[in-house]
């Protein structure tokens, strides 16, 4: 995967304020960690920050650091649950051909046999890799797939240089019977009617 640049300035004011003023300015609170050091606490530029972690599991190059430029992933990112822009961002430390601990998306390519219908129970799964070659996917080909077939993340073909971290019993996606409807689907058919049911007794009752 490659690297995004993002220039970095230290934080000397803090509390909520100081976070305010520092976002009214364009750029996001981060707190940068690992490796046992110290965390430093750093503004980074917001757009360019936004358009970063579009990526997902993105490295960062943060420039600008007392101690010169740093691979870093992020960890934790706050946005403000109404209006969506960032808030805070927390960036883990990593090193070249460090592991590290991930989960990446679940992505189907293709069609179920004719008549069957895709579940898919799970559309990340959690991996170990190393900090500088994270794979963005693992791709699950569901082409012809037959109705009962089920893949559990055992299963996967995980990209090269990918571990399974997640447990290997996990249910990713199973195939079923499109003319079947579901437990859940069926009770919500059937309680429109049985209210309609419960409803015609009590008109009765009103016209006594």
């Amino acid at each position: 995967m490659s690297e995004v640049r993002i220039a970095a300035e230290p934080r000397t004011e803090f509390g909520k304020g100081a976070s305010r003023r520092t976002r009214r300015a364009g750029k996001v609170p981060a707190v940068l960690y690992g490796h046992g050091t110290d965390p430093q606490h750093i503004s980074l530029p917001g757009h360019e920050l936004m358009l970063a972690l579009k990526t997902h599991n993105v490295l960062l190059r943060v420039e600008g650091l007392d101690g010169g430029s740093e691979l870093a992933l992020p960890k934790d990112v706050q946005r403000d649950p109404i209006k969506g822009f960032l808030e805070h961002v927390d960036l883990l430390l990593v090193k070249s051909g460090e592991k590290v601990t991930v989960e990446i998306a679940v992505n189907t390519v293709g069609d179920v046999a004719p008549g069957g219908r895709l579940e898919q129970a799970a559309i990340q799964i959690g991996i170990e890799a190393e900090a500088t070659h994270i794979p963005q996917e693992v791709e699950v080909d569901i082409t012809g797939l037959a109705i009962g077939t089920s893949l559990l993340a055992k299963d996967l073909k995980l990209p090269s240089g990918a571990a399974l971290t997640a447990d290997e019993e996990t249910l990713i996606l199973q195939i079923v019977d499109a003319t079947v409807s579901t437990g859940a689907t069926a009770e919500a058919e059937e309680a429109p009617a049985a209210a309609e049911g419960e409803a015609a007794p009590a008109e009765g009752e009103n016209g006594e």
